[in-house]
């Protein structure tokens, strides 16, 4: 696997050249000049929404679907959840925001063909698309495990059924494909396909749960996690995880960083949104006094 090199993001005054539903989510698309060509899987865009005036002060962050280096433009894919996304989804062809990107670390790309099962919930489908193409380019095989609460929540089941013939799909409720989740599908993708890798976006628990299945049969992880992030540049420090270092030693690393795509393996899933006592600098962001907590 080649490590993709981090890369300097740019700021820019970004115009809207589409918005349109996707489904349950919408469908953005950003000039965004030279930004696109820099773009790789996993790599995400943070935007400022609401004006100077505004009382929105923190960026919103969007894992980008695609990016086409010679339209220069990048497309994000995004739910309506709080005060942010609403006021972007009220955005009109034309406006203009305040972009940066490409920020973050990407899934890792292969040195030659392999085998990979791609596994996403909901619109955390929205970077797969591309990684495949790239696995596919290098001469790999990809499959599909794509899963959501309802029918209406899934996102791009035709863009994988136009990469390969080997998609599952599920739904808690049952409205479309198998009834439960993805992880009762990995299993068999990945013997399906051999599979000695494994990439998925989604919540923390399946992401998790999805490491354990990859792991029990000899694949690889790489998780891209779906924390909050305030700034999306390492400031602010509300996206930590307590992720094992390559020497052993359990930190707190940065999602908008050192991430958001990780190795599953080396997250301490059980541990993240807590304070664990032998994590290295876990003493420092503990309160000192009990008024203080």
């Amino acid at each position: 696997m080649s490590p993709q090199p981090r890369l300097t993001p740019a700021q820019s005054s970004a115009e809207i050249l589409a918005l349109e539903p996707a489904g349950a989510y919408h469908r953005l698309v950003l000039h965004a000049g030279g930004a696109a060509a820099r773009v790789s899987p996993g790599h995400f865009a943070a935007l400022a929404l609401g004006g100077r005036d505004s009382s929105m002060l923190l960026r919103r962050a969007f894992s980008i679907h695609r990016a086409d280096p010679e339209a220069g433009t990048i497309e994000v894919v995004f739910a309506v959840h709080g005060r942010g996304t609403k006021a972007l989804a009220a955005h009109h062809v034309g406006d203009r925001v305040d972009l940066i990107a490409p920020l973050g670390t990407p899934f890792p790309l292969p040195d030659g063909p392999v085998g990979a099962v791609l596994v996403a919930g909901g619109y955390g489908s929205a970077p797969m698309f591309a990684l495949a193409e790239q696995i596919l380019d290098r001469g790999g095989r990809v499959g599909f495990v794509l899963g959501a609460a309802t029918a209406d929540k899934l996102f791009g089941v035709g863009l994988a059924r136009a990469l390969t013939p080997h998609v599952a799909v599920t739904t808690e409720d049952g409205s479309y494909g198998a009834e439960g989740r993805v992880t009762g599908q990995l299993p068999g993708m990945i013997r399906e396909l051999g599979a000695t890798e494994v990439h998925s976006c989604g919540p923390m628990p399946m992401l998790r749960a999805v490491t354990e299945i990859a792991t029990a049969r000899g694949a690889t992880s790489h998780t891209a996690v779906e924390e909050a992030m305030a700034c999306g540049i390492g400031i602010c420090m509300t996206c930590v995880l307590p992720v094992e270092g390559a020497d052993g030693v359990p930190r707190f690393l940065r999602s908008c960083t050192s991430g958001p795509v990780f190795d599953g393996t080396k997250v301490r899933w059980a541990d993240a949104g807590t304070l664990p006592a032998d994590l290295e600098g876990a003493d420092a962001m503990r309160p000192r006094h009990q008024e203080c907590a």
